[in-house]
């Protein structure tokens, strides 16, 4: 009887040897941060939509008085004018758009193209509203612009309808 010993190991997977648990690990880092940013837009969507002193062009905590008190210090005034044109319909645009990107996003249809959207919505809002947040890092849609740009890249691959739809269309003659 020979004795041998084993040249390749196969420690740490959890998948039965179809691969190692980072590489598992790694097909699914993305899905963490699809939930955060789709449940944070849906959230961010309806409470705009449901808080009636935002919906309107001026007032206490409006959409308008928000717009106005941000466009001297903005770094695209013309964004915010465009904004100021109609207060109430860009509140309502944000609110839908933050809808549509969160859905979309958490259930991963069209993600590259929701990812897109959430990217621009967070880039126009720190061009506008968080701009004169000093020292940069401490307003906040910056960082969920560079959230977002992992998203546009790689899209849902995994746990999403985008996913489901091209294992279909894969299996059609």
């Amino acid at each position: 009887m020979t004795h041998t010993y084993r040249t390749t190991a196969n420690y740490g997977t959890i998948d039965g040897g179809r691969g190692g648990w980072r590489e598992r690990a790694s097909h699914y880092a993305l899905v963490p941060l699809r939930i955060f940013l789709g449940v944070t837009f849906i959230y961010a969507g309806i409470d705009k939509l449901t808080d009636s002193q935002f919906m309107a062009a001026s007032g206490a905590g409006s959409i308008g008085d928000l717009m106005r008190s941000v466009r001297d210090t903005s770094a695209v005034p013309a964004l915010v004018d465009l904004a100021l044109k109609s207060p109430e319909g860009f509140g309502y645009a944000i609110a839908f758009g933050e809808l549509a990107v969160g859905i979309g996003t958490l259930v991963g249809l069209l993600a590259r193209l929701a990812a897109l959207g959430g990217a621009l919505i967070s880039l126009s809002l720190w061009l506008t509203v968080s701009w004169q947040t000093e020292p940069y890092y401490y307003g906040n849609d910056l960082a969920y612009l560079m959230a977002w740009l992992p998203l546009v890249l790689a899209g849902a691959s995994v746990l999403s309808l985008d996913a489901m739809l091209a294992a279909r269309r894969r299996r059609m003659p």
